[in-house]
């Protein structure tokens, strides 16, 4: 299903629309209150960006970098180049160290290689240790945001979760009550796992290490009690020096929930004595999308998820309308690389406002790339004839001064006098949710001229 038939699913319950879009935007605020407190966040945010465009001009030396300074600190390292061979190095790992029972920290990449599915389908329990993350394993349901991944429900639907899947008491969505349960449910899972999982949110080619953010400890409660770690990172996860992880740390909680940084930032160097350490190294697709000058710039994301907490569409249509693994903006530009056909409604989902390249903490532009996959799908999918003739139509209109005028004060007349059942009606899709302004009595072009004559 494209993007506006999702989303056309999303909007059907009004309440979840408003508040979903009222949280979003206050996380958004949150942000826009911290950044504004640190002196010279430009300058961070230039620096960011510099630092990623250096790391994809060079990245094949910094990755060898990294595997040979983490093979020297003992870690097993592993590539892949697609999440199927990822899927089958896990569990080839797994299957080395007898590990059936396994915790798993939040991890996009994984997510994007349907990794739970795959070891499930052996028999294998994958536990989900973030808080958002169980929610949404236990709805069966992908994450809907990179950092909230289940903010599309409320704390009364949390609740009835939690009564079927953990046994819990009926509490009226009491988050107290709620997260105490939750702790004593992934206690047991902590204590019991053979081997934990983590993504990595920066590994640094200087030292061989990475760092994992999390605002549960629950990385780290996996990982200190699992006899096995396996840190799953994308290429692009790849920074040269640990002196820059203090530019990192410093964007990425800020723009993604608006802290100062994030409760946890676990360094990973080297495995504890009697315990195994393996990272696995993906490329799935990122190496083709480096190869697009106009889009090698998504990949500088660092996954803070701003631009869908600012995006009026995104916070209207729910991040599941996306269908994709990254939702809202920044996927719009990735999903198209992966598959052109099945994503070529995304980069439309955007009023191309901006405000997604504003608050980008690595100054991507996004807006600009979404505007460029547009003209390649339009070259090179099918359109709608609807829409194909409209344009055409349009075309013509605005490249017509005279006609435009006429047609503009026809538009303005019934924007003033037509009743609303006319001006809301089916082929005026906008008119479904809100109403057009009243149409004022000249337009701008006749208002600036009659201002210059009385000057």
């Amino acid at each position: 299903m494209s993007h506006p038939n999702l989303a056309s699913i999303f909007n059907k319950d009004e309440k979840r629309v408003d508040w979903h879009d009222k949280a979003l935007w206050f996380v958004r605020h949150k942000r826009d209150r911290t950044v504004h407190n640190v002196k010279g966040w430009e300058s961070l945010r230039d620096l960011g960006h510099g630092i990623k465009a250096h790391t994809l001009s060079n990245i094949d030396n910094y990755l060898i970098q990294f595997e040979q300074n983490a093979l020297k600190n003992g870690v097993q390292v592993h590539w892949a180049a697609n999440g199927e061979e990822h899927n089958q190095i896990v569990h080839k790992i797994l299957k080395e160290h007898k590990a059936k029972k396994i915790v798993k920290s939040k991890s996009m990449l994984t997510e994007e290689c349907h990794l739970n599915p795959y070891l499930e389908a052996d028999g294998i329990e994958v536990i989900d240790t973030d808080l958002g993350e169980r929610i949404v394993q236990l709805a069966k349901e992908p994450p809907s945001h990179v950092v909230l991944p289940a903010i599309h429900k409320d704390r009364h639907q949390v609740d009835e979760l939690f009564q079927e899947h953990l046994g819990t008491e009926p509490c009226d969505g009491d988050p107290q009550y709620l997260t105490s349960e939750a702790r004593k449910h992934l206690r047991e899972k902590f204590i019991q796992a053979d081997a934990a999982i983590t993504g990595v949110n920066f590994a640094v080619a200087e030292t061989g290490g990475f760092v994992v953010c999390t605002n549960e400890g629950n990385a780290d409660m996996g990982v200190h009690l699992a006899p096995v770690h396996i840190a799953c990172m994308g290429i692009e996860k790849i920074i040269p020096k640990q002196e820059h992880l203090g530019v990192f740390l410093r964007l990425l909680a800020r723009s993604a929930t608006g802290q100062p940084i994030t409760t946890y930032s676990s360094h990973f160097k080297k495995p504890r004595n009697g315990a195994k350490m393996h990272i696995i190294i993906v490329d799935n697709g990122r190496a083709e999308q480096l190869s697009r000058p106009d889009f090698r710039a998504s990949l500088h994301c660092i996954r803070c998820g701003a631009c869908m907490n600012t995006c009026p569409i995104y916070r209207r249509s729910g991040g599941h309308s996306y269908d994709y693994t990254i939702p809202g903006p920044i996927g719009s530009i990735l999903s198209p690389g992966k598959d052109l056909k099945k994503h070529s409604s995304l980069p439309f989902a955007s009023t191309l406002c901006g405000s997604c390249s504003d608050v980008c903490p690595v100054k991507i532009d996004i807006h600009s790339q979404l505007y460029k996959w547009r003209q390649i799908i339009t070259k090179e999918t099918p359109q709608p004839f609807i829409k194909k003739k409209s344009m055409a139509v349009m075309g013509k209109i605005f490249s017509k001064p005279v006609q435009f005028e006429k047609i503009g004060k026809v538009a303005r007349w019934s924007l003033r006098n037509l009743p609303k059942s006319v001006i809301n009606s089916k082929p005026n899709a906008w008119g479904k949710t809100r109403d057009l302004p009243k149409g004022p009595n000249q337009s701008f072009d006749d208002w600036y001229k009659e201002r210059e004559q009385n000057k």
